[in-house]
């Protein structure tokens, strides 16, 4: 039977804190090379649900925070390259599925965090949505897959505000990973039955398919 896996960027495939971590890291560096405690303020100002930006601004007067976005979109993070999940991949890869990757976001920081996973070569198609013109849960973003013309489709992702409505309607089968307490964005369940998965894991390493 053929398949289609069509996975979600953050916080499925990598959590969103490490590709934050990054970015922090290299505005700290940015700002203040020689403050080797910058980072580590910067951390604590985030968990703290401070504004970081705002608080390196009222530090470093020479600095502006258009400068900050900018690194913080642009930077090539600091990830593992040969991880488990991208040996995930490379299994559903060579069952002979085919792979897919729907993202919402800034073309040039999604297609960093892919190259820098090293996993760009394992997707047969990716969607990124400013690439693409649309976001989640546009239909267009799902439907596209539909060219392969497999048997199943699933879609594993995290969001529940707007990852599985769509590939529900579709008739896909869908899978969320459980927030681990890492995740950038919280999940609630408390949603109408069409918003909600088919499956819940808590680990994407547990995928069987």
């Amino acid at each position: 039977m053929t398949k289609t896996v069509v996975f979600d960027l953050d916080d499925t495939i990598v959590k969103e804190i490490e590709y934050l971590k990054s970015a922090f890291n290299s505005i700290a560096e940015y700002v203040d090379i020689k403050n080797e405690t910058l980072f580590e303020q910067m951390m604590e100002w985030y968990f703290d649900k401070q504004n970081v930006f705002q608080n390196i601004i009222n530090q470093y007067q020479n600095i502006e925070i258009q400068t900050l976005k900018n690194i913080y979109r642009n930077h090539f993070p600091n990830f593992n390259s040969q991880s488990e999940e991208r040996n995930l991949l490379i299994d559903l890869k060579n069952k002979g599925y085919k792979l897919g990757l729907i993202t919402d976001g800034f073309s040039i920081t999604q297609r960093n965090k892919i190259k820098a996973l090293n996993i760009e070569n394992l997707f047969d198609l990716i969607i990124i949505s400013e690439e693409f013109g649309s976001e989640k849960p546009n239909k267009k973003n799902y439907e596209v897959f539909h060219k392969f013309k497999t048997d199943d489709y699933y879609y594993i992702g995290d969001n529940v505000k707007k990852d599985f409505v769509t590939p529900n309607e579709l008739g896909w089968k869908t899978i969320c990973i459980l927030d681990d307490g890492n995740n950038i964005h919280k999940q609630d369940f408390n949603k109408e039955v069409l918003y909600l998965p088919q499956i819940r894991l808590s680990n994407l390493l547990d995928i069987n398919l």
